[in-house]
């Protein structure tokens, strides 16, 4: 007897539709699944047999054949579990066909029966809404990431036994269902929508370097890259890991976006549920591979450049990551997108990132910035292989370039203005809301994300500012990219000072970010 089911599956950050096809059929006992199975599938058997036993069904003694289809997409997980019960359940006339008719399948079972949650929910459910799919039933477990999706009817189910039919001809699963979906800000009242986090830090417990606070301001108001360089202790760490202090919340689009790519790389697993309304901060180490950093394996899954998307990218350390990780940086800082290429297919992650980096100037940190007794040990050779990582296409890429020097007098830091984070990130929000109404119809939402025709008609310069810029040009022999980019910065500063156009200032400001690029090839 043949039964089919709907589950899906994850290819990227997208979800895609598998049909589950179950034959039962005369011959030797036994059961073989195709369709490109990986190995996690190809062990469903075991765990489908012991799942079945173990919740009062039985498992047919006959020949069964399982199809994932479309047959030729390299199948991963753990997630079609439940629909290969189901549709042996269906095939060896334990359970009514019709009651799962239109109905999404997903989730992993124990060997006891249990339903575990799996991850990639909210892509699955995307697809299922695409292809026109009305309900789905999955683990209790993903319920809370499974309500941010309107149009489908959400059940939710522990165990496998509940599967069984009711007197009535209805099953017990169908008695569990979800909050209505019609009304999203009801079923999301009183939830909570933010990953929580124990991150207290703050821009007050930083004294001095009004600079690089001026710096950090303007990179979070347009999403700028920015690079601090100086020596040990000047505080260019703790200044970037207090940014995300700064950063306005995540507007729902984004936070779909963002909860999606971390379901699908299975981070929504620890309990924590809900929408992450914050930018994410990422902060790998100088050993990550080339596939930890920008995604890869024979499946590709996202790396760290895409769960940093429409968040922050920390690279601490910039010049003790090899030089081939960090080259790979440039497709995406530019494209704003990760594009693997494998045999079969070609996965693209999104990389809307801000990219925050730091250095030390040498390896020992201390040239160019000697004080008492603590001198550069460093020779000319070991200076130029240091920074060599840092190639100028790189830094090409990088629109605020700024040294965080030694403070002279601490005196003279006791009496300089306080600066808190809630004071910067008013300033923020409010140049993003000013770049959010002019660039919409762009479909930018920062002057980062400008180019082309929009970035001409967004940035308006004053004749002196663009004679200014035009000297920069020629005098400091910057690329036709840093001059785009340049011009999204002055935008930017513009914009914070609330100013309609841009003035000299605003150019003159812009271009003293650009010294880096010029001094380290």
């Amino acid at each position: 007897m043949f039964s089919l089911m709907h589950s899906a599956s994850v290819f990227g950050v997208e979800g895609r539709s598998i049909s589950v096809e179950v034959d039962i059929s005369n011959g030797l006992p036994q059961i073989a699944i195709v369709g490109l199975p990986d190995p996690a599938v190809r062990e469903s058997v075991e765990r489908v047999r012991a799942a079945l036993k173990n919740s009062g069904f039985s498992f047919p003694m006959e020949r069964i054949t399982v199809n994932l289809a479309p047959a030729d997409l390299r199948k991963e997980g753990t997630a079609f579990d439940l629909a290969i019960a189901a549709g042996i359940l269906a095939s060896s006339g334990q359970l009514e066909a019709n009651l799962l008719d239109e109905t999404l399948l997903i989730g992993e079972l124990s060997l006891n029966g249990n339903i575990r949650p799996v991850s990639g929910v909210l892509a699955m459910l995307e697809e299922a809404q695409r292809v026109g799919i009305k309900r789905v039933l999955l683990p209790l477990a993903n319920r809370e990431e499974a309500e941010w999706i309107s149009g489908i009817e959400i059940y939710t189910v522990s165990h496998l036994k509940q599967l069984k039919p009711r007197l009535d001809g209805t099953s017990y699963w169908e008695q569990r269902r979800s909050d209505s979906q019609a009304d999203l800000q009801e079923v999301t009242a009183g939830k909570n929508l933010q990953i929580k986090t124990d991150n207290k830090e703050d821009f007050f417990d930083i004294i001095g370097q009004h600079q690089a606070k001026r710096a950090m301001l303007i990179a979070a108001a347009g999403k700028h890259n920015i690079l601090l360089s100086g020596p040990p202790g000047t505080g260019k760490t703790m200044m970037i890991r207090r940014l995300p202090s700064i950063l306005p919340p995540l507007t729902e689009r984004e936070a779909l976006e963002v909860t999606k790519i971390y379901s699908v790389a299975g981070k929504l697993q620890e309990g924590l549920g809900g929408l992450m309304v914050n930018p994410p901060f990422r902060s790998p180490h100088h050993s990550i591979s080339v596939g930890g950093l920008i995604g890869g394996g024979g499946i590709p899954k996202p790396g760290e450049v895409t769960l940093a998307h429409r968040g922050i990218l920390f690279l601490d350390e910039l010049p003790e990551f090899p030089r081939s990780v960090l080259e790979l940086l440039r497709q995406p800082l530019e494209d704003r997108i990760v594009s693997i290429a494998r045999a079969r297919a070609t996965v693209k992650f999104p990389a809307k990132i801000m990219l925050a980096a730091s250095f030390n100037p040498c390896p020992c940190g201390y040239y160019g910035h000697e004080y008492g007794e603590k001198r550069c040990t460093c020779s000319a050779s070991s200076i130029a292989r240091y920074r060599s990582k840092l190639s100028g296409p790189l830094l090409d890429r990088i629109d605020l370039q700024l040294e965080v020097p030694r403070p002279i007098s601490f005196e003279r830091l006791k009496e300089e203005e306080i600066v808190t984070s809630d004071m910067l990130r008013t300033k923020v929000q409010f140049a993003r809301n000013i770049q959010e109404e002019r660039n919409k119809e762009y479909g930018a939402l920062c002057n980062s994300e400008l180019a082309g025709e929009a970035l001409r008609l967004v940035v308006k310069l004053k004749p002196e500012a663009s004679r200014l810029l035009e000297s920069a040009f020629q005098v400091l022999g910057i690329s036709m990219r840093a001059y785009d980019r340049l011009l999204k910065l002055a935008r930017t500063i513009a914009d914070v000072e609330q100013s309609e156009l841009v003035e000299t200032e605003h150019v003159a400001e812009a271009i003293q970010y650009r010294r880096l690029d010029m001094q380290v090839q």
